[in-house]
């Protein structure tokens, strides 16, 4: 059985909702296809309990382009409003870092006086550089190999970027290499408030706080974030999946034509231009376009056959960095946990458990060596305090995200029942040493190492980021060096999904300027609209 269609976009995410709309909304007939039963992608929910239901990849939904919804017509949910967004409590110990940067500054205040004056002009300063992200996640990457006369997007860049002022044109060029412990130490004194912001920089990437670029990926990971916030974007008021609903329902309108559990087999391809689409159940969809949301990996070493590409070319995708070393345990609770100490308000937002910058180190450095951390960093979300329908009534859902597990352990080793269980008692414990009474409310936990992220998500290593997020692998080097913007050496085929520049956490803006790629190149046929 074949089918046509002007084009067909790989993938359900929020990358391929947008794509798929941009282009029907074009005049284009366009399949998405999904493998899995339900659309998402990374904020799909996983019930992991009978009754307990949980997003973990969506723990911070990311930020929406005003821009994509506007074009695309979707209908932007709204978001909660987190009084604390992020409370370190460790060592007996604990400091909410309130959105309000006064309120903030008070708590710090018995900490150190110098880094409570300090903390609103560097929120404020994180707040304008991540702002200027935000201006390069809106357009495609520079084209390095451009002739003269379409330099005009630099020169518009170089504007904006002149705009910041001397003193943060400097600031963001120092930042961006340094790593974020050096970037704390210029503001700070305390280890427990250092401690509590360093994590963002760590999200995605296999490098503790000392490492260059984590500074950086601190920025990114604030890219359209509330005002006053050191980490992350709040949850949408109506449940990990709104984005999701409100996606489809504009693809739908656009007249996109929505296939789940439709598992990619292969991209044909004939004198090096995509052919069709085969999947798994040996139907053919033809097409001269797809547009993978898929990572490199999987869409040119799983799909592609590797005659139509040419040495270098995969040699470079075989090269990116996927490494991301975070897993997940996913606990079912009896009644929600009461920490000591800290309001009710507090643990509505993220609450990490690591009580300083070498405890952090120390966690990461067993992943570069093949091991799971014996003391891993952890940290904690209850997403059904915002929305009670993910468990049963009267008990709560807890989201533990826990760096470092490596995708292989040492000398290439799968994970065993032994290593996971290891790795289970060790977040457990580092939990119950901050929430007395904790292994009492448990009634099942769920532990999701890298191989089953892979396995569940569809993503390569179990990397979310579709690549680590590091300054050799953004902009123009994004997914490989020479191939950033969208295109690929094979006609028709475009990538649109993390892996692409802007990179992860940014809400269908791969998928959004990928369709603009590939409407830009599109030949005009009969039956199409112009």
């Amino acid at each position: 059985m074949s089918r046509s269609f002007d084009a067909v976009v790989i993938g359900g995410g929020a990358n391929g909702l947008v794509a798929a709309t941009a282009l029907g909304k074009s005049g284009l007939r366009v399949l998405l296809l999904e493998a899995a039963e339900a659309l998402g992608g990374q904020s799909r929910l996983v019930e992991f309990a009978p009754g307990f239901r949980a997003a973990p990849l969506a723990t911070d939904p990311g930020w929406l382009p005003p821009a994509v919804a506007r074009a695309t017509e979707i209908d932007s949910p709204a978001r909660l409003s987190v009084e604390a967004p992020v409370t370190i409590a460790a060592a007996g110990e604990h400091l909410t870092l309130w959105r309000d940067t006064a309120r903030a500054a008070d708590a710090i205040r018995p900490l150190s006086h110098a880094d409570a004056k300090r903390w609103p002009s560097f929120i404020a300063r994180l707040r304008k550089l991540a702002g200027f992200l935000e201006t390069l996640y809106r357009v495609p990457p520079p084209d390095v190999n451009a002739p003269a006369g379409e330099l005009l997007s630099f020169i518009g860049l170089a504007r904006r970027f002149r705009g910041l002022g001397r003193e943060d044109m400097l600031e963001f060029l120092r930042t961006l290499p340094m790593s974020v412990w050096e970037l704390l130490d210029d503001f700070f004194e305390s280890g427990l408030l250092k401690a509590a912001v360093a994590p963002g920089g760590m999200v995605g990437v296999r490098q503790g706080p000392r490492s260059g670029g984590t500074g950086f990926a601190l920025l990114h990971g604030l890219v359209g974030a509330e005002a006053g916030v050191a980490r992350g974007r709040a949850p949408w008021r109506d449940g990990p999946e709104a984005f999701t609903r409100a996606a489809h329902e504009a693809a739908l309108r656009a007249g996109v034509t929505v296939r789940t559990g439709a598992q990619v087999a292969r991209i044909e391809v004939r004198d090096e231009s995509v052919a069709g689409v085969v999947i798994s159940t040996g139907e053919t969809i033809s097409t001269s376009r797809v547009l993978s949301t898929a990572d490199a990996a999987r869409t040119f070493l799983g799909w592609v056959d590797p005659v139509w590409l040419d040495p270098e070319f995969l040699h470079a995708v075989r090269n990116i960095r996927y490494r991301d070393s975070t897993a997940w345990v996913l606990y079912a609770l009896a009644g929600l946990p009461e920490i000591p100490g800290l309001t009710p308000e507090a643990l509505r937002g993220v609450i990490t458990l690591t009580p300083s910058l070498k405890a952090l180190e120390q966690a990461a450095d067993c992943a570069k060596y093949g091991s799971m951390s014996e003391r891993p960093h952890v940290e904690v979300t209850l997403p059904s305090l915002h929305f009670p329908g993910l468990a049963p009534e009267g008990k709560h859902v807890l989201v533990a995200r826990v760096q470092h597990a490596p995708y292989r352990l040492g000398n290439g080793t799968a994970w065993d029942a032994a290593g996971r269980e290891t790795l289970e008692r060790a977040v457990t414990d580092a939990i119950a040493a901050v929430i007395p009474g904790f292994v009492g409310r448990v009634l099942h936990r769920t532990l999701l190492v890298p191989p089953d992220i892979e396995a569940r998500f569809g993503l390569t290593a179990g990397a979310a980021s579709h690549g680590e997020v590091a300054l050799d692998q953004i902009l123009f080097m994004r997914p490989v060096a020479g191939w950033a913007r969208y295109a690929t050496p094979i006609a028709g085929l475009y990538l649109g999904g993390a892996g692409a520049h802007p990179g992860p956490g940014v809400l269908g803006g791969p998928g959004w300027l990928a369709a603009q790629r590939l409407l830009g190149n599109r030949p005009v046929r009969a039956g199409e609209s112009s």
